[in-house]
């Protein structure tokens, strides 16, 4: 069995305060929403059923769980909508039907905490199996704690009450110890303490906290763990707090880069989702972003001021450079696209140079369309493309050369102008 078996994610808030046309749990932090990183973290318990909690956006939350990203992998999740917005602990008490069953301890985590991390949770797991508790607290001491319920204790240190600041008079709210909302409860016992628990506060609405005190009435064992770091637990409600949010999780994934071999010239400027694979030895520039599922191989260079978007592969030792954007694009071992160049839907061979300025049209107003270049071809610089095309193997394009739709320059061939024509031979004029 695992060491929690059972974990629930609330991702129900709408976050009204970010007035962004997606809930916070979906707001997106380097290739993966929010709810997304909660939930890498979560999986990585093993845990034998894993319960998302959405409101009326929960469409979307399962559609953007069900993509592509490596670190979610094929894992089954449950679903389940809270129906009105009625508080963490009528959230709960949602999932109640898909926990039906469930003996044994279960962890709450939050949708729009993404910082929170797998070691973390151990930590969490390992305390509360050891002391046995029924309800472990994972707590914080912040510097300003405003908007965090508040720990209260008795004068033996012992967790009486958690009081939300809403409710909490001024003596109570100069407490810098807070609840991070990440506990671990026991089933079935939390939920049938939490079925019989009021609204009768601020908010009017059924607190997970009360959990605390129902608990304790009934001589169960409450037990805390302070966090060591309070980065982990920071959740974000505005874009302030979500940019630095987003900070630090770049920083993770960029540490995570640079231990594993990758020559990262400048961090500070170096832009990195979390879907991106980059293989020891491969050298990123200042000023460069690499998104979505893009793979890097050994022995390139990427950048300085580079974007590579999702779909990008550049095979071993492939460079791009200066101002090169490029987008559903293979590049073969050894070519280059060094500088001031657009390629997106393209296949390119191995030893190919994209000389400065070229541009593969793609896209018609309706339709995109492939480019394939072969292996040692030579593209002149300022060479368009106008997809389909296809571009054989040691094939040469002139500088300014307009390559029109349809069109197949032959392997050896050289082709100039506008719109390019093969570039005859001396044998063959008349």
């Amino acid at each position: 069995m695992a060491v929690v078996p059972h974990i629930v994610v609330l991702a129900a808030g709408e976050g009204s305060r970010l007035r962004a046309p997606w809930p916070k749990v979906l707001a997106p932090i380097w290739g993966r929403p929010s709810l997304g990183w909660v939930v890498e973290a979560a999986l990585g318990l093993a845990p034998e059923r894993l319960v998302v909690v959405g409101g009326d956006h929960l469409p979307a939350i399962q559609a953007a769980l069900s993509g592509s990203d490596p670190a979610l992998g094929q894992a089954a999740l449950s679903f389940v909508r809270q129906e009105q917005p009625r508080g963490t602990g009528h959230a709960l008490l949602s999932a109640a039907e898909a926990l039906a069953g469930a003996d044994g301890p279960l962890l709450i985590l939050y949708g729009d905490c993404p910082l929170t991390t797998l070691g973390l949770l151990e930590r969490l797991s390992a305390a509360h199996a050891e002391s046995g508790a029924d309800l472990t607290v994972l707590t914080a001491r912040l510097p300003d704690p405003s908007g965090y319920g508040r720990i209260v204790r008795d004068e033996a240190g012992d967790l009486r009450d958690i009081v939300e600041e809403r409710d909490a008079d001024a003596a109570t709210r100069a407490v810098d110890e807070v609840n991070t909302g990440v506990w671990i409860v026991s089933l079935p016992g939390a939920l049938e303490d939490l079925a019989t628990v009021g609204s009768d506060n601020a908010q009017g609405e059924v607190y997970l906290t009360d959990l605390v005190a129902a608990a304790l009435a009934k001589g169960r064992h409450v037990d805390t763990l302070e966090c060591e770091d309070p980065a982990e637990v920071l959740g974000f409600n505005d874009h302030a707090e979500l940019a630095v949010v987003r900070e630090v999780l770049r920083w993770r994934i960029l540490e995570r880069h640079l231990a594993a071999g990758v020559e990262i010239v400048d961090p500070a400027s170096t832009y990195i989702d979390a879907t991106v694979s980059i293989e020891a030895g491969a050298r990123v520039l200042p000023c460069t972003a690499i998104e979505g599922d893009t793979s890097i191989g050994a022995g390139c260079e990427v950048g300085p001021f580079s974007h590579l978007r999702t779909g990008t592969v550049l095979k071993p030792g492939s460079e791009v450079g200066n101002f090169t954007e490029t987008k559903k694009t293979t590049l073969g071992e050894g070519s280059k696209a060094k500088h001031l160049t657009y390629l997106g839907d393209a296949t390119i061979g191995s030893g190919t140079n994209i000389g400065a300025g070229t541009i593969t049209a793609n896209y018609d107003g309706r339709d995109k369309h492939a480019t394939v270049i072969g292996d040692r071809a030579f593209i002149g610089s300022g060479t368009v493309l106008v997809a389909p095309v296809t571009v054989e193997d040691g094939a040469t394009t002139g500088a300014g050369a307009v390559v029109t739709r349809s069109s197949v320059v032959r392997a050896g061939e050289t082709w100039v102008g506008v719109p390019a024509r093969p570039l005859r031979k001396p044998e063959d004029k008349s």
